[in-house]
């Protein structure tokens, strides 16, 4: 259930658009009369709302009422029949996910003196009929069926280890939507359903029992691509999946499946941070859908709902540099929705000489004036806007590693998934650019909570690049000096009062926290490409939101294989070299704990890293990599590995 419709829409949609990216993308224009009968597939986003009523037996009785909400999001696929007289009945199924903040999925929980519990949502899912009317190219139906929960039930006796069970709830669904055709093959939705299950009883081997009654209610948005096949009326050849039939806007995206693991590894000791030395293997999965559309002369819009699902290698700690770009800070057993970017983009020209934009993830396809500047506003990552770099830059395509495909040393704001609020002001010329911006930094280390005091609280990032060429090969150097003022730990006053049991967060206050990147890439030829970064922070105070390293340097090479006939092929082959402050090392020798690194002692060395991959074009949309990695002395700790890491990726994208 977790995977199969989550994967059918991605394959579809990839399989699709390779058949039709050589294929034009423009369509006739709408008809009169919008033929509903047919094939869809969608997704849907939107706000979801929740009671409960829980009661736990130990056999003392606690009972709680919990009201939950958040964002959702998920897909969805249907058949509609249309009739002569505008009536309209149908089929669809479809199945929603929460998003990753604990308030969203966490239905309930209760207490007593002897033990807790707590009851988790991992989808909602619904078979349903629909009945309608259509007028033209609108649609008004109601909706009702078969509705199913997938949770999970956590109990934690007092003393006792914690012991979970899976349970998927039976329960209805009911409710109706207003959806229009706004292009040949596309209709956008609102719609509203409420869902009541039955009630469930869960006992745990311990004697613990729980029981709790569930419903839940969503408002949601849907966009559905209507899928022809040869024969019918509606069927156009020229028309792929990915065919937004309207030069105004387009669509994207990508899935990328990601295993990793490692061998046993020497470990005399293991702390809380400590990668652990047996055998172990984990995987993640994400997948993505990229909305750009123009709303005025100049102006854009980017919404990039995602699911994201996984684990990385021991709950992602254990190494400053770490070894999957796509494990995220938070654990997701099953897929959790977020709204990865949100943002409106103002671009300016100036005259003159123009260049073409690509068409991309986050690029509607355009011709612009070279001298120009941008405005981006909104929810994106900092690294969507600076320290760019053409050969380490996506864990989707290229390196995976932390400290390959970004300066480990850049404390850049984000939450635990990498992401925050800013606002960026681009000047482009010719040979050079000119980015400044602000965002919000977030409340304490490692958080979901945003730090709202504008501008007292945040990060201040300037960045020069400039291009020139070298041996008639271009190249870009790009000069990034950041400073953080956020709520953050010393090490050093943590270490200097005992009293404190190394307990950072007492030392927690307004603090500032500054650095500076130089990021270099050089064509040598077409084919070979080499690229290197420095990085650098004064490392005082703790890691805000990326990653436990205060120096950092890292290169390499990047080989794409049309010497032996495979020119989307990609050979890349990277080290790095991350390092410590003397305050952060004493306190990790104290048995201090990082985000990412705490062994509990310290014997510290500078962390190294190798990392090789080659990624293997099995067509246009999708690739296959194999990739290796060598972490020597991991959380700069010389008693531990080294850390042999083998993976492999599965990335496919429209």
């Amino acid at each position: 259930m977790r995977t199969s419709t989550a994967t059918a829409l991605s394959v579809l949609a990839v399989t699709e658009a390779a058949t039709a990216a050589d294929l034009p993308l423009k369509a006739p224009a709408m008809k009169a009369v919008y033929d509903w009968t047919g094939l869809y597939i969608g997704v849907h986003a939107g706000y979801g709302f929740g009671t409960s009523n829980a009661t736990l037996t130990d056999p003392a009785i606690a009972t709680n009422h919990n009201v939950f909400s958040g964002m959702i999001g998920g897909v969805q696929a249907g058949y509609n029949w249309r009739l002569n007289s505008g009536l309209l009945v149908g089929v669809e199924g479809d199945i929603s996910f929460p998003n990753y903040l604990p308030s969203n999925h966490v239905v309930n929980s209760a207490a007593t003196a002897l033990s807790t519990a707590e009851e988790r949502w991992d989808y909602f899912a619904s078979i349903r009929g629909r009945v309608g009317y259509t007028s033209g190219a609108w649609l008004f139906y109601a909706t009702g069926g078969l509705a199913f929960a997938g949770e999970r039930f956590l109990s934690r006796p007092d003393g006792d280890a914690e012991d979970r069970r899976l349970k998927t709830r039976l329960g209805w669904a009911a409710g109706a939507g207003v959806e229009y055709a706004f292009a040949p093959h596309w209709t956008a939705r609102l719609e509203y359903l409420y869902r009541k299950f039955e009630d469930v009883s869960v006992p745990f081997p311990s004697g613990v029992n729980y029981a709790s009654t569930v419903d839940f209610q969503t408002i949601r948005l849907g966009l559905n691509r209507k899928i022809d096949w040869p024969g019918m009326p509606t069927y156009n050849p020229k028309s792929g999946i990915t065919d937004t039939e309207s030069d105004r806007w387009e669509i994207h995206g990508q899935s990328t499946v990601i295993a990793q693991g490692y061998p046993s590894f020497r470990a005399p000791y293991t702390g809380t941070n400590s990668l652990t030395p047996a055998p172990q293997l984990q995987q993640t999965w994400s997948n993505s859908l990229f909305l750009n559309a123009r709303l005025w002369d100049g102006g854009e819009v980017y919404y990039n709902p995602e699911l994201l699902q996984g684990f990385g290698l021991n709950n992602t700690v254990g190494a400053a540099g770490f070894p999957n770009g796509e494990a995220q800070k938070s654990n997701f057993p099953y897929p959790h929705y977020n709204t990865s970017r949100l943002f409106l983009r103002q671009t300016f020209g100036f005259g003159g000489e123009q260049e073409e934009l690509a068409s991309g993830q986050l690029q509607l396809g355009q011709k612009v004036d070279v001298s120009r500047l941008t405005i981006q506003a909104g929810k994106f990552p900092v690294v969507d806007v600076f320290d760019g770099n053409a050969y380490a830059k996506d864990t989707r395509k290229d390196f995976m590693n932390w400290s390959l495909w970004a300066p480990g040393a850049f404390d850049y704001s984000a939450d635990k998934v990498g992401l925050t609020y800013g606002v960026t002001a681009e000047l482009n010329q010719k040979s050079w650019a000119l980015r400044g911006g602000y965002f919000l930094m977030v409340g304490e280390s490692n958080s979901n909570q945003f730090d709202t005091r504008v501008p007292e609280r945040g990060q201040y990032l300037i960045e020069l690049e400039t291009r020139f060429s070298l041996f008639s090969q271009p190249g870009k150097l790009r000069t990034i000096g950041w400073v953080d003022s956020a709520n953050m730990g010393s090490f050093r006053e943590t270490l200097n009062n005992p009293a404190l049991n190394l307990d950072i967060t007492q030392t927690r206050r307004g603090r500032l926290k500054y650095g500076y990147v130089l990021n270099l890439e050089q064509a040598i030829t077409d084919d070979v490409g080499l690229f290197s970064r420095w990085s650098w922070n004064d490392g005082h105070t703790e890691t805000l939101a990326f990653t436990d390293i205060h120096r950092s340097l890292s290169g390499g090479l990047s080989i794409k294989g049309t010497k032996w006939g495979r020119p989307d092929d990609v050979i890349g082959i990277g080290g790095a070299v991350n390092a410590i402050s003397q305050d952060y090392r004493d306190f990790l020798a104290a048995g201090g704990l990082g985000v990412l690194v705490g062994d509990g002692a310290l014997n510290y060395r500078k962390e190294r890293i190798l990392e090789a991959y080659y990624a293997y074009a099995l067509n246009k949309s999708f690739t296959l990599t194999a990739d290796y990695q060598l972490i020597t002395n991991p959380a700069y700790n010389a008693d531990r590995g080294p850390v042999s890491i083998f993976s492999g990726r599965l990335h496919g994208e429209f």
